[in-house]
């Protein structure tokens, strides 16, 4: 099983033609994805040939998933013009739309994201290195050969602890790894993400990475003591970041004893939750209680 991205997803890639399009589809192939195709409108009609196969370039989604049957589309355009992809993918029917694109302005997330909802389609980011299905399916930048298939589940806010976590319990392996973004408004909270790896009979164990900034941990925990009954162990970066200072990511922003790391570690334990102060004693934790399951 998997969360979202399968080996059945058929991706395309909105901004495949430029230069980070290019090399991470390239990448994304390598890992397995079906990459089935490009949009381009300046470029429609054109092949792109990479190692693995030659991806043809349509001029919108809508062409696009017409010949493909597309449902998944990752989105490495600038951002002045993400906003306007994002709306076109979702009227163009697609279920999932994989937002990689950083510093994109948060009235354009907002409203992206409500139009992305009112057409059912599910928006992963902004700002995120994506998600990636090990031995299935990668949509992103995630690094697909760190880790393997296995029966972790992981939803991070940052993308570097996402790889390292990754990397740390690379023995164990992972169902599906989710980087929800860091930007103050993203589209897939880790709330959805509970929830699915909460209902994923093959997800075993839930790692919950946040960071300073906002209550989005908090209100995970909240939803943990109500709704999620496999184990959760989580990181929350940030515990020397000195408070009134916006910390990297746009949503880091800690004001008194809101959105400090430690309120956020004690909200998670409260219910339950095991929280390491490192990511490596964070995978030490997740390792310690798979061998009290076993």
């Amino acid at each position: 099983m998997a969360v979202y991205l399968t080996k059945e997803s058929k991706v395309l890639v909105q901004g495949m033609t430029g230069g980070e399009g290019m090399k991470h589809t390239r990448r994304m192939l390598a890992a397995g994805t079906d990459v089935v195709g490009g949009v381009n409108p300046r470029k429609a009609g054109r092949t792109v040939d990479f190692d693995e196969r030659a991806v043809p370039v349509f001029g919108s989604v809508r062409e696009g998933i017409d010949a493909t049957g597309a449902d998944v589309s990752v989105v490495f355009v600038p951002p002045a013009f993400a906003r306007a992809a994002v709306v076109e993918a979702a009227d163009a029917g697609i279920e999932l739309a994989v937002v990689i694109t950083e510093g994109i302005p948060v009235h354009d997330s907002v409203a992206f994201l409500a139009h992305a909802r009112s057409r059912g389609t599910r928006v992963i980011g902004p700002n995120c290195p994506g998600l990636i299905t090990p031995g299935q399916s990668n949509a992103g930048i995630i690094p697909a050969d760190i880790t393997k298939p296995g029966r972790i589940g992981l939803v991070s806010k940052s993308g570097t602890l996402t790889y390292q976590l990754m990397y740390e319990l690379r023995d164990v392996g992972f169902t599906t790894c989710v980087g929800i973004g860091g930007d103050p408004v993203v589209g897939t909270s880790h709330i959805d993400c509970l929830a699915a790896f909460q209902d994923d009979p093959d997800t075993e164990m839930i790692v919950l990475i946040g960071e300073i900034g906002g209550d989005a941990e908090e209100r995970a925990a909240d939803y943990i003591r109500q709704h999620v009954r496999k184990p959760v162990v989580g990181y929350i970066a940030g515990f020397t970041a000195p408070e009134g200072r916006t910390m990297g990511h746009a949503g880091a922003i800690v004001s008194g004893s809101s959105g400090t790391a430690q309120a956020k570690r004690e909200a998670l334990e409260a219910v339950g939750v095991r929280v390491g102060r490192t990511p490596t004693e964070t995978a030490g934790l997740v390792l310690e209680l798979l061998e009290t399951r076993h």
